[in-house]
């Protein structure tokens, strides 16, 4: 079976997949990605995560994100609330700073996932 067009046959991860692999086979400068690895299986993710972080390092990555292990090991994070900028910084100056929304937001992850049986 072939594709068929706007690719409306493929699941949301395997489009995801694909325009990723044609912006790393552009050699694109800038890559804005919104929640790239959400459709995706966490295997998947970690490989999907490592290969932005290494394959993309000549470029600017714009991450819109929703999960706190995708903004992580980031260079800069921007947190919003109610459309506002709240903070930028980088990950590790904003986990040192009391009363920093992303420091809460981690705690507020990591809690959720170590009381959760997956």
């Amino acid at each position: 079976m072939g594709v068929l067009e706007d690719g409306s046959n493929w699941s949301m991860g395997q489009r995801q997949l694909f325009c990723l692999g044609r912006a790393l086979l552009r050699r694109c400068r800038i890559l804005v990605l919104d929640e790239a690895t959400a459709s995706i299986d966490n295997s998947t993710d970690a490989i999907l995560q490592k290969t932005i972080r290494t394959e993309f390092t000549y470029c600017t990555v714009v991450t819109v994100a929703h999960r706190i292990p995708t903004v992580m090991d980031c260079d800069m994070v921007l947190t919003m609330s109610d459309g506002k900028v709240v903070e930028f910084d980088k990950p590790t100056k904003l986990m040192e700073t009391e009363g920093s929304l992303f420091r809460e937001l981690v705690k507020e992850y990591w809690s959720y996932t170590a009381n959760t049986n997956f």
